[in-house]
């Protein structure tokens, strides 16, 4: 099977919101007035950032997903996608579910896939995606202020449960792995939680590489420090881990490093003003996410981890590194 004969059977569809799609030498996209265009690219290396026996299908899933979480993070609402992928060989088996779990996602958020490239090489896959947001609202990194609470959505450190247990570095229920195993290989973007927070949210970034890491992102950009209290974010994964019958099997540390420096999470964090504090609330509940405030913006630079009792935390948790 050629290169286009791939394309036309396992990634060409009728084109529905782009004036033009897959199968010319351009994508034409018409953006709606008043709008900005919001893109990304995030590629997927094998060995890097899957395993070599994931299920095609929650690979395709994940290789949207983590494009469309960082759409999210800038509060646009997601509009088409292109693909480039190389291919070790053509595996018409593997090609069909890849496609199946990329484009379930797609439909799920009306994103259409427009364009790409395919290739001979090893397996690479790189996902650009489009979106758009009204002038002037998209969520940024550099606008956190002084006294701004700080949140993070859903439970940050699952996936990262599921990596090491799948490396064989600790040990997990077998039931336990299996409701976790997703988070890693199938994880949720919040696309809906990024659009019901503009022009509530002060600042927002996707927790891709670890909480803590990410949120020095935005500290960064915005000129300003914070206090984070670890137990907030540590006890949402000793719960989490409990209700599925593997608490008993992870230590303190284990639960913080994995919450707090996990990534591949692709949750969002965020700070807000404390008068917004009902519109986040208002805003969770809308988009069916839960939302926990975790710490606040300080004036002082650095980032300051603190227990329940309020007592310093001393740590060298290092996130993820692409280069490591």
């Amino acid at each position: 099977m050629g290169e286009f004969d791939l394309i036309a059977r396992f990634f060409t569809r009728p084109v529905r919101r782009a004036a033009l799609g897959v199968g010319d030498d351009c994508a034409l996209l018409s953006i709606t007035p008043g709008m900005q265009l919001a893109v990304s690219s995030d590629m997927l290396v094998e060995g890097r950032h899957f395993f070599a026996d994931v299920a095609p299908a929650h690979l395709g899933h994940k290789a949207l997903a983590v494009n469309l979480s960082d759409l999210a993070a800038c509060g646009a609402q997601p509009l088409a996608f292109t693909l480039a992928l190389a291919l070790p060989r053509v595996d018409e088996p593997w090609l069909q579910a890849f496609a199946g779990g990329l484009l379930a996602l797609a439909d799920a958020h009306g994103c259409e896939l427009v364009g790409g490239d395919t290739t001979g090489g090893p397996l690479n896959i790189c996902v650009t995606v489009f979106g758009e947001v009204p002038a002037g609202q998209a969520l940024l990194r550099s606008g956190a202020r002084v006294g701004d609470d700080i949140y993070v959505s859903g439970t940050p450190g699952e996936a990262r449960l599921a990596l090491d247990a799948l490396r064989g570095q600790l040990a997990l229920p077998p039931a336990a792995l299996a409701q976790l195993r997703p988070r890693l290989e199938q994880p949720t973007p919040r696309v809906a939680l990024g659009l019901q927070l503009r022009g509530v949210a002060s600042s927002a970034i996707d927790v891709s590489d670890g909480l803590l890491g990410d949120l020095g992102h935005i500290l960064k950009a915005s000129g300003v420090g914070a206090c984070v209290d670890a137990s907030a974010a540590t006890d949402l994964l000793a719960a989490s881990a409990d209700q599925m019958g593997a608490g008993a099997t992870l230590d303190a540390t284990t639960l913080m490093q994995c919450a707090l420096a996990g990534g591949d999470d692709y949750e969002l964090a965020f700070t807000a003003a404390p008068a917004q504090r009902g519109a986040v609330q208002a805003a969770a509940q809308a988009s069916g996410t839960r939302v926990t405030c975790i710490g606040t913006v300080q004036a002082a630079p650095g980032l300051r981890l603190m227990d329940g009792q309020g007592q310093p935390v001393a740590h060298r948790f290092a996130s993820f590194d692409h280069f490591g």
